[in-house]
């Protein structure tokens, strides 16, 4: 116990010697992060998962386990759960860029080889292109219902490609430019955009609780519905055989930042900031957002005769010219603080790792928008059931082993101690057979 608060409590973070610049495996990107560079503390890293996790597919996230059976409680407590186990490697992971001051590709390293790596950090970095393109149509369709309040031809208009008619396309695409000139922007406007965002969404999200709660008379009949897991009910004695696949999916949520967090944690001022800010922001706000979309949607059931669970479609609701234009420049920039810090930073991060010569970071986040609109999230997030059972389980169970071989390596093997001028080394100590670890790949 007592070296394990040694390794997770230090309250200072030794500098360490530059590595070799002449290297074909080495670029300022991915190069180690100098001790003046280290600026983030606890409420940096507690701001980070606040922004992140208060966002449109968080509100909604409850929406299909609440519709296959969950009563609101086991919806919630199944997220906020998932959320508490995928954060154990989000810390352990965290720890070397904490450490050393390497980003994720950089920390593969070790366990892969120094070209071996490139295999979990596109592994990473496709599934994040995914999740871009995912979060990048979400604020596209964002624009284009609460525009067609004002403009309801545009919204009439025939299809013209894949199902989508060219309003839809212009906004998708209006919004993926915004993503773009941010990534052009760099990565410090990131930092001001979550600091926005943060306690922007979390009043606006009480906001509209409050509300919903006034204007129902409660919360509405969605919070006393029973599980249909329950005795005589439809699905009685199924809980379990549900619950582990939904509690899979959950983790998976955050999966691909459990890996690539050393792409954050190289800024922390310490090991301590890193885990009480990622601790105090990811698991609690995950909870509270996804309870607010619970219970705001089931006072839609009493308000409008249905239930709404997507936001953008109660918003539209609403006829006040400023209460529209103030949702949608919130969930504009909620998706967009969302999707740059959790989609772009790693996987530009990962395509630079790629070539370092010739691809920074501004441009592998280039890649990743080019990607995130080639793997068609129009279609990933048509199937809500599909969405979770499919996409979030199968990819969390297969960056779940590139997260094992890492946190074996790291801390059983290596016990934390890495030879940082090696990591950029060709022939040192994390070559192996002609750059790759055939043991870990």
């Amino acid at each position: 116990m007592r070296r394990l608060s040694a390794i997770f409590l230090d309250s200072d973070i030794p500098e360490h010697p530059e590595p070799v610049q002449r290297s074909p495996y080495w670029n300022k990107d991915i190069a180690p992060i100098g001790k003046a560079r280290r600026t983030w503390a606890t409420k940096d890293f507690a701001v980070l998962w606040i922004s992140m996790s208060a966002c449109i597919p968080t509100y909604m996230l409850a929406s299909s386990l609440i519709a296959e059976g969950m009563n609101w409680r086991q919806a919630v407590a199944t997220i906020f759960l998932g959320n508490c186990i995928v954060l154990l490697p989000m810390v352990l992971n965290a720890h070397a860029g904490t450490k050393y001051g390497i980003p994720y590709p950089v920390y593969c390293r070790p366990a892969f080889g120094i070209l071996g790596a490139n295999v979990p950090a596109l592994l990473r970095a496709l599934v994040a292109c995914g999740w871009f393109g995912i979060q990048t149509w979400i604020g596209g369709a964002a624009i284009y219902k609460l525009l067609g309040i004002s403009l309801p031809s545009m919204t009439g208009a025939a299809p013209v490609f894949e199902g989508l008619n060219a309003a839809q396309w212009a906004c998708f695409m209006l919004f993926w430019g915004v993503n773009m000139y941010v990534i052009h922007r760099g990565v410090e406007s990131i930092r001001v955009l979550l600091n926005i965002k943060a306690p922007l969404l979390i009043a606006l999200g009480l906001a509209l609780l409050g509300w919903a709660y006034a204007q129902a008379g409660g919360f509405g009949p969605m919070l006393a519905a029973p599980s249909a897991f329950d005795a005589g009910q439809p699905k009685e004695g199924r809980f379990w055989a549900f619950f582990f696949p939904a509690l899979t999916a959950m983790i998976g949520f955050w999966a691909t930042l459990s890996l690539n967090i050393p792409d954050f944690s190289r800024y922390a001022k310490s090991q301590k900031d890193q885990v009480w800010g990622q601790a105090l922001g990811l698991p609690l706000t995950m909870g509270l957002y996804s309870f607010i979309g619970v219970a705001v949607t089931s006072a839609t059931v009493v308000i409008y005769g249905r239930s709404i669970w997507d936001p953008v479609d109660l918003i539209a609701k609403f006829k006040n010219p400023l209460v529209l234009a103030l949702a949608l420049a919130s969930l504009c920039l909620a998706t967009l603080a969302t999707n740059i810090a959790a989609n772009v930073v790693g996987p530009a991060n990962d395509f630079s790792h790629l070539w370092p010569e010739k691809i920074d970071f501004r441009m592998g986040g280039y890649i990743t928008g080019i990607v995130g609109i080639l793997i068609q999230p129009w279609k990933l997030i048509a199937d809500p059931s599909g969405y979770i059972f499919k996409w979030l389980v199968a990819y969390s169970s297969l960056l779940g082993a590139v997260g094992g071989v890492l946190i074996a390596d790291y801390f059983l093997v290596r016990g934390t101690s890495l030879d940082l001028p090696g990591l950029y080394r060709r022939n040192g100590p994390y070559w192996y057979t002609g750059g790759f670890n055939p043991k870990a790949v």
